[in-house]
């Protein structure tokens, strides 16, 4: 199978996963600072989110830029993945309207958690099912040290939203800023062909 509509289909699910947030954002019914500034944690909520998915989408398209055809495991693993994705918005929500209450912080972590695991599902089947050609992208990703620690900092915040929303939501901040770069290996070997 051609990897093109699996890639257009995640396409078309991540811009309605960043849809639904936005639709979330309510303007403030008054026209005041303070009223501003009382919105201004659902819209942080909503910029974190934004950078998550975000990130998802760009690394998939680096990530598959690497593989040449998919099959029917990598089509499931890539809906588990995009399945996970799509709870986002509900969870961004619940912490928006809910900044330094210790469950909604540990279900958004939970949220950011599910996807880090399953993006490490989506790797490693991809590397599994592409044997000889993906000798290359097994190789080019290497120990994957952000793919691992990922899930490991998502955990210490699930549990860490008990004691503290702010450390929770320091190292939401934290992994993603982790991830904001692509990953350049994958950019160079897809230059060299």
């Amino acid at each position: 199978m051609e990897k093109d509509r699996l890639m257009a289909f995640s396409d078309g699910v991540i811009a309605v996963i960043i849809t639904i947030m936005v639709l979330e954002l309510k303007a403030p019914r008054e026209a005041s600072l303070e009223a501003l500034e009382e919105a201004a944690p659902v819209f942080l909520s909503y910029v974190l989110s934004f950078v998550y998915v975000a990130i998802y989408w760009n690394n998939h398209h680096h990530l598959f830029a690497m593989v040449q055809r998919v099959n029917g495991t990598v089509m499931w693993a890539n809906l588990h993945l995009l399945f996970w994705l799509s709870l986002i918005p509900f969870t961004t929500s619940w912490l928006g309207e809910h900044p330094s209450a210790p469950i909604p912080a540990a279900i958004y972590g939970l949220s950011l958690f599910m996807p880090a695991v399953a993006w490490l599902v989506l790797k490693v089947t991809l590397v599994r099912e592409e044997s000889g050609e993906n000798a290359r992208l097994a190789s080019v990703l290497g120990s994957d040290f952000k793919g691992k620690i990922s899930p490991l900092l998502y955990l210490a915040a699930i549990a860490l939203a008990f004691v503290s929303t702010w450390i929770a939501d320091a190292i939401f901040v934290f992994v993603a800023l982790l991830w904001l770069m692509p990953d350049r290996r994958i950019e160079k070997a897809v230059q060299r062909g």
